[in-house]
C-alpha cells in the first residue's frame, strides 16, 4: 500500500481551541478508516520536552521534536494531528519541509477571546508579570500568512470547526477517506 499519511498542524494562540478541535477531528478521521495520533503540545512538554523552557530556542527545539514524531507517523500511513502553538513561522516552515505532506491549519482566535477562554489562568499571570514568556502577551505569535485552512473559532464551535476542516481537506484534495 502506498504511504498516504499526512500531517495536520493546528497552530494558534494559547487557548485558541487547538486541542479541543483536534480531539473532535481525530474520531471523525478514524470513522473514515484512518489511523490517527493526536500530538498535543502541552502533553509532549510533560514527556519528550520536559527538559525545555519557554524561550525562543526552547520553543523551536520543542517544535522540532514534535516535527520529527509527526514525520515518522506520517511516513507510516498515520495522520498525526499536531496541536501546537508553534508561534514562529520559521518553525512551521521547517515542519512543512521536513514532513512534506503537511497541512497548516490556523486556529484564528482573537487574543481577547483566548484570554476569556483561558481556564489555566495563564494570561492573567502573564499580565501580572508572573509569567515572563507568554505567547501573545510578552512573546510574539507570528500568524500564518497562507495556511491551507483558517478556522474562525468565534463563529464555529469545536465540533463544527472539525467538520469544517474535513470539508476543506476534501475540497483541497487530501485523502480523508480510506
Amino acid at each position: 500500500m502506498a504511504n498516504r499519511g499526512f500531517c495536520l498542524w493546528l497552530t494558534g494562540l494559547p487557548s485558541a481551541g487547538k486541542t479541543t478541535i483536534a480531539r473532535e477531528l481525530a474520531p471523525l478521521l478514524r470513522e473514515r478508516g484512518w489511523n490517527v495520533e493526536l500530538l498535543d503540545g502541552d502533553e509532549i512538554r510533560q514527556g519528550l520536552s520536559s527538559d525545555l523552557g519557554f524561550g525562543r530556542k526552547a520553543r523551536e527545539t520543542h517544535a522540532a521534536r514534535v516535527t520529527y514524531v509527526a514525520k515518522v507517523l506520517a511516513r507510516n500511513d498515520v495522520i498525526p494531528i499536531v496541536a501546537l502553538i508553534s508561534p514562529y513561522a520559521s518553525s512551521r516552515a521547517r515542519a512543512r519541509q521536513d514532513i512534506g505532506r503537511f497541512v497548516e491549519i490556523y486556529i484564528s482566535t482573537p487574543l481577547d477571546v483566548c484570554e476569556q477562554r483561558d481556564v489555566k489562568g495563564l494570561y492573567k499571570k502573564a499580565r501580572a508579570g508572573e509569567i515572563k514568556e507568554m505567547t501573545g502577551v510578552n512573546d510574539p505569535y507570528e500568524p500564518p500568512t497562507t495556511p491551507e485552512i483558517r478556522v474562525d473559532t468565534v463563529r464555529l464551535a469545536p465540533r463544527d470547526s472539525a467538520r469544517y476542516i474535513l470539508k476543506e481537506l476534501d475540497r483541497l484534495g487530501w485523502p480523508t477517506h480510506r
